[in-house]
């Protein structure tokens, strides 16, 4: 399985970014499919995953902000970000879970900045 990552870019605190990860295979057969943010001298931390049968979880700081989806075509999934804030700026990458291998994609920088 390959991820890929794109939506990155720039917003302002307040804003709106939508995140898409591209699968080389429908995510219906992944485990596990989601978001996870790097920010500089940070450890890697959760942001939102969706399992096998459409279960979701998201990281404490995100909750109610973020929602992950599956999108269509079946090997797509998106995160929405709204009311970004500057902590959410961060590199983040896409992770799958498949048959025992956690699989990464590389990664797409979000700034938030005003």
């Amino acid at each position: 399985v390959q991820l890929q990552a794109s939506g990155g870019g720039s917003a302002q605190p307040g804003g709106s970014l939508r995140l898409t990860c591209a699968a080389s295979r429908s995510i219906d057969g992944l485990d596990a499919i989601g978001w996870y943010r790097q920010a500089p001298g940070k450890q890697r931390e959760l942001v939102a995953s969706i399992g096998r049968g459409g279960t979701t979880n998201y990281g404490d700081s995100v909750k109610g902000r973020f929602t992950i989806s599956r999108g269509t075509p079946k090997n797509t999934m998106h995160l929405q970000m709204n009311s970004l804030k500057p902590e959410d700026t961060a590199v983040y990458y896409c992770k799958a879970d498949f048959v025992g291998l956690d699989i990464w994609g590389q990664g797409t920088l979000v700034t938030v900045s005003s």
